[in-house]
């Protein structure tokens, strides 16, 4: 199985969320398959309200509700840390502030979880990397800080194809993405009869 050497050398796009399943426009940008498991573990918890996601719930970089997951890798066809960094930003639809950076030949580093990629970097030999640093924005949207009760109850409020998306993002995230809410969600009934038809009719279509 690869590992993460083959990193060596080269930049690294470090993902735990929709961009191993769906990465968009960074398509061309990409070398090879994901290093599913071989990236930094990053503390991640599902404490950021998508629009993109039709108001459901995005696996973030979370220092106060994160739970420590291991990470996936796969190489940018970039020479630089820069390029690089502009490509996800493109595919996120942020601005490069909003996009974590690490450089192994100048040292530099930014965005939230830049000290434990810059650890991955060294360890692994690659050149750099870059990652999505969005920011958990429950408070902002539900009015209240992030807990398991507070999530279930926002998911349980959502409708229609909001709550379809919120089901498929959720369910579609890398099994190494094992946070609490998941873990509570995966024994709750409702959520386990959401999930049965939700990929019933993806099936179907």
């Amino acid at each position: 199985m690869p590992d993460a050497s083959i990193l060596r050398g080269r930049i690294a796009i470090i993902g735990w969320g929709s961009l191993i399943w769906d990465p968009e426009n960074l398509s061309p940008h990409l070398a090879g398959t994901w290093l599913m498991g071989e990236g930094p573990a990053l503390p991640l918890e599902f404490s950021r309200i998508s629009a993109k996601r039709k108001m459901g719930l995005a696996v973030c970089i979370d220092t106060l509700a994160g739970t420590p997951c291991a990470t996936h890798a796969i190489r940018s066809t970039r020479g630089d840390v820069e390029t690089a960094r502009a490509d996800l930003a493109a595919r996120e639809r942020a601005s490069l502030e909003l996009i974590g950076m690490v450089c192994a030949r100048t040292g530099r580093a930014a965005g939230t979880g830049a000290a434990h990629v810059a650890e991955w970097v060294a360890r692994t030999g690659a050149a750099g990397a870059v990652w999505t640093a969005l920011a958990p924005n429950f408070q902002d949207h539900a009015g209240r800080p992030f807990d398991l009760d507070a999530a279930e109850g926002w998911l349980l409020g959502l409708t229609g194809s909001s709550r379809d998306e919120a089901v498929r993002y959720l369910s579609s995230a890398p099994n190494a993405t094992d946070t609490p809410l998941r873990r509570r969600l995966a024994s709750r009934a409702w959520w386990q009869a959401e999930a049965a038809r939700v990929a019933a009719e993806d099936r179907a279509r």
